[in-house]
């Protein structure tokens, strides 16, 4: 098959189209037949050499995938052969075919093309384990969401207003904000011109909000206990801000607040089945009925990959990159 690899560690030019043994499905895997695959910030960090694949997994980059199964064995998900899906994969997604889990795919929600099912596992498995379940979102709470144009950002938006939640976000340009407030934020923040604290503030009467995704860490740890309502949860799932911030263990301990975090690519195929058939449940039916959708930014040929990480590279993108095999 053809595939994508990283040649080393650098910059997107070490992205190279290459010719690979196809690969072969184990117990409980499936082999599909790649349509379109979602270029995600963590195929930007192991394209760096700062994020290696987990034991066992493919040194292919990419984390999601969508297209037609073609082999393996189905049935471990309920799906038969020739079914359309989308995966979540712990690399290998920008190939012609792709091995995943069974219990890791997803049928194509009704009205959705595989292109637009290709951006959906990632982002939704990563919102709804880190928001639902880490932070334990509750019916009448508020989130806010760091990096609201990103394809988590979006995802997040777009999902916790369905659900019946006011959701704030930062982003980096007004252009960024308008697109975020478009798609169903009730504020969005332009981090560089506004203090992100003193604005959730005074949006929230003083209180603060209940749940914040965080991308950032570093020096956001303090302005997010700040921005934290009492009995508030913090869940940090990338360290674009670095891995050291300075903790007040006095707030944490005075106003009952959680931090928490998750990474999400080396965690166990039952619990990524688990949230899988949290998906199914819960969020598919909005999918299918139109509700919500993927924010797709722009897509590219597999072959030109390179150029998909140049824009995301250049933060150019307001949600998702696929690569169209």
């Amino acid at each position: 098959m053809h595939a994508i690899e990283i040649s080393q560690a650098g910059g997107p030019e070490v992205l190279r189209w290459t010719e690979r043994p196809d690969p072969v499905p184990g117990q409980g895997e499936v082999l599909i037949e790649v349509a379109a695959a979602g270029v995600n910030r963590p195929d930007v960090f192991q394209r760096q050499g700062s994020y290696p694949p987990p034991a066992g997994a493919s040194d292919l980059p990419g984390l999601e995938v969508a297209g037609r199964i073609i082999g393996g064995d189905p049935a471990a998900g309920g799906f038969r052969l020739g079914d359309s899906v989308c995966a979540l994969v712990a690399g290998g997604g920008y190939a012609q075919y792709c091995v995943a889990p069974a219990v890791q795919c997803l049928p194509v929600p009704q009205g959705l093309s595989l292109v637009e099912a290709a951006a959906l596992p990632e982002t939704y498995f990563t919102v709804w384990s880190n928001v639902f379940d880490r932070g334990a979102l509750a019916p009448g709470e508020t989130l806010l969401v760091h990096g609201g144009a990103s394809g988590i950002g979006t995802t997040a938006i777009r999902l916790a207003t369905a659900l019946g939640h006011t959701v704030y976000a930062t982003a980096g340009s007004d252009e960024r904000v308008e697109a975020i407030e478009a798609l169903g934020a009730a504020r969005g923040i332009n981090y560089k011109t506004r203090d992100f604290v003193a604005e959730i503030r005074e949006l929230t009467q003083g209180r603060g909000v209940d749940v914040i995704l965080d991308m950032v860490a570093g020096d956001y740890l303090p302005r997010n206990i700040e921005a934290l309502a009492d009995d508030g949860r913090l869940v940090i799932i990338a360290l674009l801000g670095g891995a050291k911030g300075t903790l007040n263990c006095g707030q944490l301990m005075r106003r009952r607040l959680t931090v928490t975090g998750s990474t999400l690519r080396a965690r166990p195929v039952e619990v990524k089945g688990a949230i899988a058939r949290s998906l199914r449940e819960r969020v598919w039916p909005l999918l299918s009925a139109g509700t919500i959708r993927p924010v797709i930014h722009a897509t590219f040929p597999l072959q030109e990959a390179a150029r998909a990480h140049a824009m995301m590279d250049a933060g150019e993108q307001i949600g998702k990159i696929v690569l169209v095999a």
